[in-house]
């Protein structure tokens, strides 16, 4: 019996010194956008910075073309990135990467200074100022418009800004102005000028058409990839991360006070934004097949409307890490 006590010892003592060496060699390294894609990760920040999650370090980027060139390059090793990148690096030559999970649905809103839209329909024959031509916003407002039954070419006019700020002039300079616009600028923009009402929450218009769908789709902000070399080299120190991911979202949704003064601190937005934010950001964090039932009917809507906006096709099975 004693035998057998101090082999268990002398394992635990190795699994301990093998945990140590993954943290000190062999970091696992996370980067996220600030914005929503970042918020869901305070809490998991938080406990790095105090020692209580060994072995992970994050950073942050202001622009997804500073994150794209640290995944291709292999500077990094779990990236939060918009979903249809995540995509795009699957399909591209070179890259290997896995997503994890989707960790914001959508964050797009219809905002009106004024209240002359209740419904979809209620946009026919109006003028819809927004930016991101030629990119997802553009391709979930055609969805919803279609899906309602009007033509965005012809039933109503779209105005496109190279700019959220843009579409923010218009609407504090014109009464009944409509713009689409996502969180959290939504709500810096509502702290600036008063007036301005959202009337349409784009996610939910998603899911309306989607409704007696077998598989139904989502409007989808952001996922969280793995290099596949990683995931395969550090499966366990990986699952260990989702759990903590998981939890941490759970605790940004419950604790948004506390979230927000993390928010904050952390330089992702301000948190007196993030406070009145957090509830309209959609953070999530879904896995395993209703990620993969979820992820590849939204990109396969993206690739219906532009093949190149998901890397040329919808990514395959092995896009879809499984535990």
């Amino acid at each position: 019996m004693k035998r057998i006590l101090s082999l268990l010892l002398l394992a635990a003592l190795l699994l301990s010194s093998l945990s140590v060496s993954f943290a000190e060699d062999a970091p696992m390294r996370v980067v996220a956008l600030k914005g929503p894609t970042a918020m869901g990760m305070v809490k998991m920040m938080e406990d790095a910075k105090n020692g209580e999650l060994p072995g992970v370090t994050f950073d942050m980027a202001s622009d997804i073309q500073l994150v794209t060139p640290m995944v291709v390059k292999g500077e990094v090793d779990v990236a939060a990135v918009p979903a249809n990148v995540a995509s795009v690096l699957y399909n591209n030559d070179g890259v290997d990467v896995q997503v994890l999970a989707v960790n914001t649905l959508g964050v797009l809103y219809i905002v009106e200074s004024g209240d002359s839209v209740g419904s979809v329909e209620d946009l026919r024959g109006k003028t819809i100022y927004a930016s991101g031509k030629g990119a997802t916003p553009e391709y979930a407002l055609n969805y919803i418009l279609r899906g309602n039954g009007i033509d965005p070419e012809k039933d109503v006019t779209i105005e496109w800004k190279s700019e959220h700020a843009e579409c923010l002039a218009v609407l504090t300079s014109q009464e009944n102005a409509i713009a689409m616009l996502p969180q959290p600028f939504v709500t810096t923009a509502q702290m600036k000028a008063e007036g301005l009402n959202v009337v349409l929450d784009l996610t939910e218009e998603w899911d309306r058409l989607q409704e007696g769908v077998e598989n139904p789709s989502a409007l989808i902000t952001g996922a969280v990839i793995v290099r596949k070399d990683y995931a395969e080299a550090h499966r366990d120190e990986l699952n260990a991360f989702m759990d903590a991911y998981a939890d941490s979202v759970s605790f940004v949704n419950e604790n948004v006070e506390d979230a927000a003064r993390l928010v904050g601190e952390f330089d992702i937005v301000p948190e007196a934004v993030a406070k009145k934010a957090i509830p309209a950001c959609k953070i999530v964090f879904v896995e395993g097949e209703e990620l993969k039932t979820r992820l590849s009917g939204y990109l396969s809507e993206l690739y219906t409307q532009n093949p190149k906006s998901v890397g040329g096709a919808v990514p395959a099975d092995d896009f879809y890490y499984s535990r």
